[in-house]
C-alpha cells in the first residue's frame, strides 16, 4: 500500500497472527504446532539461533563446542511456510493496540502474544559481579568462561610464584543447583586431565575448584539422600563443597565468602535466576522470580490473549507447587498451547487446563555420576548417567546435532580427550592475572 510504514504491521489482516517472542524450548514447541496451518506466525528473538542451555556448561569446559548445541531459528523453522522469523529486540507491549514494541521503533500487529522470553541470572542487586562472574546462559557467556579458565592454566604454567600458580588454578563456582554442580565437576575433571596430560610445571596439588552455596546443601530440589550422594561424589572428584556461605563481594581476581577472602583465576555465578522483563512490558506485577502468573490455560489474567510459558510464567502443578525452571516444563507448555492456539482459532475449541507431566529431575555430576529424581523413585550412579546422557541427547534440535554429539561424547569417554581448548589470541589482554586484583 502506497504510503504505508514499513516498520508498522498493525493494518487489517485476514488470517489470525501469532506472535511468539523467544525461541527456547518453549517458543520453538508453540511454532512447531502451528507450523504449515493457516495462521500467521512470528517468531521474534534477539539470537538468531536457538541454544540447548542444559549443555551450555559442556562448551564453557571444552568438551563441545558451540555449533554442537545451537542451530540457526530460520533453519529450524524453515520449513514451516506460514512462519515468519525476525532478529529483533522486544522492547515492551501495548495490549490495548495489541501490537509488539521493538528496540527499532517497530511494531509487529498480533491477535495472540505468547511470552517465552526464558530467564537471566540473579545478582541480588550487585549487577557489578557480572563483569568477574559471568553466568551460563549464551554461547558469549560459555565462551567467556572458557577462556578464563583455558588462560588460567596457561597463566600459573609461566608463573614462578607457587602461591599464584594456586591462585591462577582455584575456579569458583557460585550456586549449588544443577548448574553449579555440573560446572564444578566438570572443571575437575577438565583440570587434572590438562595438568596430568599437557602441562609439564603444574601439579595435581595446584588444582582447586570450590562450589560455594548459601543454603544448607547442594541441589535443594532434589531429595536429601540424593544431594548427600551428589555432594560425596564431588568431593571424591577434588571439588571443595561450601555450603551455608553466604558470598560478599565478588572483584578482579579474588572473592570474598564467609569473611574469608579467595584469590581465583576463574569464578562463574549460578546462584539463582530471575524472569525477563516481561511482566514490566504488561505493566503487572510478577510472581516469584518476577514470573507471571498465568491462567490453568498458560493465559495471563486480564489479558486473555497474551500467553506466558517456560521461566518466564509461574505455572503451579495439581501439587499446588509452582513448576520448576527447566526445560521439560517449558516444552510441554509450548506443544500444549501450540496444539490448544491451533484447535481453538480453526475450530473453535476451548482447551482443557495445562497439565505437567513430570519426565524426572536430574543433574550430572562427572564421569559415570548422576542423579534422577522420579518423584516416586531415584537413581544415582552409572545407570543415571547413561539415562541424562540419552535423555539429553534425545532433546536436542534435529538428527545431525544428536549424531555429532552422540560421536563427540563416545570418543571423549574413550580418549578423555577434550577438543575444543582453544583460547582466542585477542583474550589475554582482557583477563586479568590474580596479581591484577583490588585492594581488600
Amino acid at each position: 500500500m502506497a504510503g504505508a510504514d514499513p516498520h508498522h504491521d498493525v493494518q487489517p489482516y485476514d488470517r489470525h497472527r501469532v506472535v511468539i517472542v523467544g525461541a527456547g524450548f518453549g517458543g520453538l514447541a508453540v511454532a512447531r504446532a502451528l507450523g504449515n496451518s493457516p495462521i500467521d506466525v512470528t517468531v521474534i528473538d534477539r539470537r538468531n539461533h536457538n541454544l540447548f542451555q542444559p549443555l551450555l556448561y559442556q562448551v564453557a569446559t571444552a568438551a563441545l563446542s558451540p555449533a554442537d548445541i545451537s542451530e540457526p531459528i530460520r533453519r529450524t523453522l524453515g520449513r514451516f511456510r506460514n512462519i515468519d522469523v525476525k532478529l529483533a529486540e522486544v522492547t515492551g507491549v501495548d495490549a490495548t493496540a495489541k501490537v509488539v514494541k521493538l528496540g527499532d521503533g517497530a511494531e509487529i500487529g498480533y491477535d495472540r502474544l505468547v511470552l517465552a522470553t526464558g530467564s537471566d541470572y540473579n545478582y541480588f542487586g550487585h549487577d557489578e559481579w557480572r563483569a568477574w562472574a559471568p553466568g551460563l546462559k549464551t554461547i558469549h557467556e560459555a565462551r567467556l568462561i572458557r577462556q578464563r579458565l583455558l588462560l588460567a592454566f596457561e597463566k600459573a604454567e609461566l608463573s614462578q610464584d607457587p602461591e599464584e600458580k594456586k591462585a591462577l588454578l582455584t575456579s569458583v563456582i557460585i550456586g549449588g543447583g544443577p548448574t553449579g554442580v555440573e560446572m564444578a565437576g566438570a572443571i575437575a575433571e577438565l583440570g587434572r586431565f590438562m595438568i596430568t596430560r599437557d602441562f609439564r610445571k603444574l601439579e595435581p596439588d595446584h588444582l582447586r575448584v570450590i562450589l560455594i552455596e548459601a543454603g544448607p546443601r547442594i541441589l535443594a530440589a532434589f531429595p536429601e539422600n540424593l544431594t548427600r550422594w551428589a555432594r560425596t561424589s564431588l568431593e571424591k572428584a577434588g571439588v571443595e563443597v561450601m555450603t551455608n556461605v553466604p558470598v560478599e563481594d565478588v572483584r578482579r581476581g579474588e572473592i570474598v565468602a564467609g569473611g574469608k577472602v579467595i584469590r581465583t583465576g576463574c569464578v562463574i555465578w549460578g546462584a539463582g535466576v530471575k524472569a525477563s522483563p516481561a511482566a514490566n512490558w504488561l505493566g503487572i506485577e510478577g510472581g516469584p522470580a518476577g514470573r507471571i502468573k498465568v491462567n490453568p490455560d498458560l493465559s495471563i489474567p486480564d489479558f486473555p490473549d497474551i500467553y506466558a510459558i517456560g521461566d518466564t510464567s509461574a505455572a503451579f502443578g495439581e501439587d499446588g507447587k509452582l513448576l520448576p525452571a527447566l526445560a521439560q516444563v517449558a516444552k510441554q507448555q509450548g506443544e500444549y498451547l501450540g496444539n490448544a492456539l491451533r484447535h481453538e482459532i480453526l475450530e473453535g475449541k476451548k482447551p482443557a487446563p495445562f497439565r505437567f507431566h513430570n519426565r524426572g529431575n536430574t543433574a550430572v555430576i562427572g564421569r559415570n555420576a548422576a542423579i534422577f529424581d522420579f518423584g516416586r523413585w531415584t537413581l544415582k550412579g552409572r545407570l543415571a548417567w547413561l539415562l541424562w546422557a540419552l535423555i539429553h541427547v534425545y532433546l536436542l534440535v534435529n538428527f545431525e546435532k544428536r549424531l555429532l554429539v552422540s560421536i563427540q561424547w563416545i570418543w571423549r569417554y574413550l580418549t578423555r580427550q577434550r577438543g575444543a581448548r582453544i583460547i582466542d589470541e585477542n583474550a589475554a589482554a582482557a583477563i586479568p592475572s590474580s596479581t591484577e586484583r583490588t585492594e581488600t
